[in-house]
């Protein structure tokens, strides 16, 4: 058993070690860690790998999705930390991480929120029904009226929604952008949004 979850983790992190070579920061990291002797530089390529394709990922999640230790990760997310190729922001009761120089504040905190089920949830409602109400998106996601009140003001808070008149989805373009880049990350109610994303863009002219 032991060998079947060592071999699955070495699988794991081949895959996104791949993509993780192939970023633009990866070649000074590399070497990095040639000059310090370091043997564990595959680790964090599949690092960098994973945050290019699960950007916002709190720690728990990569450490799984990547079947690394708790100490393991730790010491790796650190070392890119340190090395300006990897930022983490606190999000309520969670730390996420991101590739470096990649994403702007507003673009972090929806990712953030997008990562989180039920504010995914009324985002991708609002995007498709602009005029839907908190009882519209309480139906809809099946939680509490009180519930989409308490994510709402927590959405108005980080600048994500407009809530003056009803809820409006701020910058939608944006968020559009992200939901379809990252799809596959946040999952299926995301995948079915993206896959009908230009009928919910609007063009001036």
């Amino acid at each position: 058993m032991t060998r079947e979850v060592d071999a699955d983790k070495r699988a794991t992190l081949r895959r996104f070690a791949a993509l993780g070579a192939a970023t633009p920061l990866a070649a000074g990291g590399r070497a990095r860690a040639a000059a310090d002797g370091d043997d564990d530089s595959a680790a964090r390529d599949a690092i960098r790998g994973y945050l290019a394709t699960t950007p916002g990922a709190h720690f728990s999640k990569l450490r799984d999705d990547l079947s690394l230790a708790t100490g393991e990760t730790q010491h790796h997310l650190k070392r890119l930390e340190s090395a300006g190729e990897v930022i983490s922001q606190k999000d309520g009761d969670y730390r996420r991480y991101f590739p470096a120089g990649r994403f702007s504040a507003f673009e972090r905190r929806a990712l953030g929120y997008l990562r989180r089920e039920t504010p995914r949830g009324m985002v991708l409602g609002l995007l498709r029904e602009p005029d839907a109400s908190g009882a519209d998106l309480a139906r809809a996601l099946d939680v509490s009226r009180p519930t989409v009140s308490t994510y709402a003001g927590e959405l108005a808070e980080a600048g994500l929604l407009d809530t003056e008149e009803g809820y409006r989805v701020a910058r939608p373009e944006a968020v559009i952008a992200l939901v379809v880049r990252y799809a596959d990350s946040f999952g299926a109610d995301a995948v079915a949004f993206a896959d009908d994303a230009a009928s919910y863009i609007s063009y001036d002219g």
